[in-house]
């Protein structure tokens, strides 16, 4: 459709929608919008009935003025009629499938995953992706150069109502099925939206831990790798059945609290408890966790952010001989200004009969753990073009942590898991919704080696 034809579908739309809703109003609703179609399309019967008489008429002299008259009739009818088709079918197509919206985080999700929370009404198709090149620099051992598609995720959402929003999150990682690859389902969820100060969510959710577990998409975080105490010490991406409430206490001031299944015993070990995350899939239910969360964003010091959450339940699920109270605590803070980006994060967490447990899976599982990591980045491309949308930013971030913090009594420490991490490189996004990386990890182990990382990849949203 060219832009005068647009024109004229848009001049329709107002003309006819007039009637409907005034200047002064507000914007009409949905079922609005499908009475002004209801009405257009008894509009277009009428005119192409009265075209079909037009056109029926018994064909008159050349000279006769009424036939000039006729066929300029017939020739204005069919311009109406086909502009009216096009405003019905324009505006039906916006019911179904609505226009494009600003990408922006709402409920603490990222941008991708928040755009059915921007809909007026109906479904939402988002998404994003990434893909990556690792080349190790120091000895390899046992592992290899690799490329990796490393996931490409679907978010479908729809917007029932005003107050009803379902939200789901479909990811294929490692581009297949095979080779360790899957396909799952990341996030599933109800919300009701009661009140800005006390909303519902319930189903499969995201916990509410960090800055990567809830907005993991590529553009907004800094290289190719999520942060190693964000995956060791919090298992993100890490998600549970349950349901919970989340909300504002003021404008300033967010919390979320959810009930959801705990973590499974059975699968710690000496790397952590990221092998017990359950992901929904027939989890065992036996023993439940609290998480809760507050975030602080003071109108004072403008892109602050300030929070910390807590996770506390048993993770025994029956199957151990013991409770394993399992507890992680999280602080944060990100403060983004003017082109400068900065965030840390710390973490501590604790496992119950970690004794009890280790001799079950014969491994040493540590008692408590701990990790912290701090960043900076810095958009320098408007020093060097003037008025530009695009963004370059070096980074930096150290990380140190160590999931056996504390060895249970009687078991050996293994130093291989406290670690140095020491990361450059570069992030360029030429629209904000997909971004480039380069990045160069430098990993330090206690004891043993662990190689040096050059990491190439690309990201994106939609």
């Amino acid at each position: 459709m060219n832009f005068n034809k647009k024109s004229l579908v848009l001049f329709s739309i107002l003309a006819l929608s007039s009637h409907y809703v005034s200047a002064a109003d507000t914007p009409p609703t949905t079922e609005e919008m499908w009475s002004i179609i209801e009405a257009q399309q008894e509009q277009l019967d009428t005119m192409k009935k009265t075209l079909e008489e037009a056109q029926a008429k018994p064909p008159l002299t050349e000279k006769d003025q009424s036939q000039q008259q006729t066929n300029a009739e017939v020739e204005e009818l069919q311009h109406k009629t086909n502009v009216l088709t096009e405003a019905v079918e324009s505006m039906r197509t916006a019911l179904i499938l609505p226009e494009e919206k600003e990408l922006k985080s709402s409920y603490g999700l990222g941008p991708a995953a928040s755009k059915v929370y921007q809909v007026d009404q109906g479904l939402s198709i988002g998404g994003y992706g990434e893909i990556n090149y690792q080349a190790l620099v120091d000895d390899k051992g046992s592992k290899n150069d690799n490329a990796d598609l490393e996931r490409f995720v679907l978010y479908l959402g729809y917007k029932y109502n005003d107050w009803l929003i379902l939200n789901s999150e479909l990811e294929i990682e490692h581009s297949s099925t095979s080779k360790k690859g899957s396909v799952s389902m990341e996030m599933m969820s109800l919300d009701f939206l009661i009140d800005p100060m006390f909303n519902v969510r319930a189903g499969l959710m995201l916990t509410p831990m960090g800055f990567v577990n809830l907005i993991h998409e590529p553009p907004f975080y800094f290289g190719n790798n999520r942060p190693e105490v964000e995956r060791r010490i919090m298992p993100s991406t890490w998600r549970n059945i349950g349901g919970g409430l989340f909300g504002e206490i003021t404008p300033e001031l967010t919390y979320t609290a959810y009930a959801m299944n705990g973590l499974r015993a059975s699968g710690f070990g000496s790397k952590g408890v990221r092998g017990g995350r359950q992901k929904g899939s027939k989890a065992f239910a036996e023993d439940w966790a609290f998480v809760g969360r507050m975030d602080y964003t003071p109108s004072a010091v403008p892109g602050l952010t300030l929070g910390g959450s807590s996770y506390v339940g048993n993770s025994g699920q029956g199957e151990v001989g013991a409770n394993v109270l399992t507890q992680i605590y999280e602080a944060h803070m990100e403060w983004k200004y003017h082109g400068f980006e900065t965030r840390v994060l710390g973490s501590w967490g604790h496992i119950g009969d970690a004794a009890t447990l280790s001799e079950k899976n014969g491994e040493t599982i540590g008692s408590s753990n701990y990790g912290v990591y701090a960043e900076a980045a810095y958009d320098i491309l408007p020093l060097i073009l003037n008025d530009t949308s695009q963004y370059l930013a070096p980074f930096f971030r150290y990380e140190k942590f160590d999931t056996i913090a504390t060895a249970p009594t009687g078991f050996a420490d293994d130093l291989s898991y406290e670690q140095d991490i020491f990361q450059v490189g570069l992030n360029y996004k030429p629209i904000p919704e997909v971004v480039i990386k380069l990045d160069y990890r430098n990993r330090n182990a206690k004891e043993g080696t662990v190689p040096d990382e050059i990491n190439i990849g690309f990201g994106f949203i939609f």
